[in-house]
């Protein structure tokens, strides 16, 4: 480290230099007393010593708690979220999903979790008094191919989702003009495509959301049973490039994950990182599990609901763990025109009125092939 280019008496300079002290990680691991000792220096020389080292790194002035509760911190974006488009799900988190960190949704082949997935890429291209954020989206498929036929068909019914944002702004936004979709065979492909070709989407401002389906597809099928400790490595620096990636950018970043089945031994008791009364757990195990900063679990119930003369299967999604939500869940469906929650007061008899959602024994109508993936 150049230290002559630090705020500092050149006394204090002299004296670090004397003592062979040369970089800023060895100042800032000592304590004061150590460095006391260490350069000779007086204890108010010490502590300019670790402020202005500090400083030479804090690329930005602190910010206080007072400060962001005010608001007073747009470039943090207090208390923002992407929003789903629907009150119900919107409430059961707080608002959406948060700007950084990853946000996990685990579920059985066909829960619906793709669905949540193209939702948000709608969602995000509305702008941030309407819950979005202004901008596109990428989608990587690592698995099945990109279900555009379902997609344009979400953006044909925006309309019937969104009705509280004025139609005239739903028909200027170019929706499918937004969402870059990735299509990753193997490890290789998916870390050139997190590494260099989303940094400059990001970069450049055309989006703010990635989402990953599924992260556990190609973990799964490159490593073997006993390459679990090269697997693990592969896996760590793949969660380490999103989370840069989002905390750089404040863009959410959802990965969509397979569940595995829950195999009793001779003692039952496990790690509680999925659903309690569940029989399987998010794919991947504790070590993709302490990446993730938000875990969503969604599963098929019995029975069908049906609203206006739409019907479907139900959905429960449920918050396993977060750092700032309770664990709580709440019913949902897949319908023509996306993902809605269902609403207390619709889930039970006796049935709402015309146009609300009740449960129903009759013939079950979903939008397209494959809407519940």
């Amino acid at each position: 480290m150049n230290w002559d280019q630090l705020d500092l008496n050149p006394r204090i300079i002299t004296a670090v230099k004397r003592a062979n002290v040369k970089s800023a990680k060895e100042i800032l691991s000592l304590s004061g007393p150590d460095l006391q000792r260490l350069t000779q220096l007086s204890k108010t020389d010490v502590h300019h010593l670790h402020t202005a080292v500090a400083q030479s790194y804090c690329k930005r002035p602190p910010v206080s708690a007072l400060e962001l509760l005010r608001g007073e911190c747009p470039s943090l974006e207090p208390g923002r979220r992407l929003s789903f488009g629907c009150p119900v799900l919107d409430a059961l988190l707080r608002g959406g999903i948060p700007l950084c960190g990853i946000t996990e949704l685990a579920g059985e082949s066909g829960s619906g979790k793709t669905q949540f997935g193209l939702q948000l890429c709608l969602s995000v291209q509305y702008p941030a008094e309407h819950g979005g954020l202004g901008s596109g989206a990428v989608f990587i498929c690592t698995e099945d191919s990109f279900p555009i036929k379902r997609l344009r068909q979400l953006i044909v019914q925006q309309p019937l989702l969104r009705p509280d944002v004025p139609k005239a702004l739903v028909r200027s936004i170019r929706f499918s003009d937004n969402i870059y979709i990735e299509h990753t065979a193997d490890l290789s492909a998916l870390q050139t495509c997190i590494n260099q070709r989303v940094p400059v989407l990001l970069s450049r401002g055309l989006v703010r959301l990635v989402v990953v389906d599924s992260v556990a597809g190609l973990f799964r099928n490159e490593f073997q049973a006993e390459e679990t400790v090269e697997r693990t490595r592969h896996l760590l620096a793949f969660s380490s490039t999103l989370h840069r990636l989002s905390h750089t950018h404040h863009t959410p970043v959802l990965c969509i994950n397979q569940v595995t089945d829950v195999v009793d031994g001779p003692n039952p008791g496990r790690c509680n990182f999925g659903l309690v009364d569940s029989r399987v757990l998010p794919a991947l195990g504790l070590a993709w599990a302490n990446q993730v900063m938000v875990r969503l679990m969604l599963r098929r119930l019995g029975g069908c609901v049906t609203a206006g003369e739409q019907s479907c299967v139900p959905r429960r999604l449920e918050v396993v763990f977060a750092p700032h939500l309770p664990r709580s869940s709440c019913l949902c469906g897949v319908w023509v025109e996306g993902v809605r929650g269902i609403p207390q007061e619709d889930q039970g008899e006796p049935p709402p009125p015309s146009g609300g959602i009740r449960p129903s024994n009759g013939p079950r109508m979903e939008a397209e092939k494959g809407v519940g993936t």
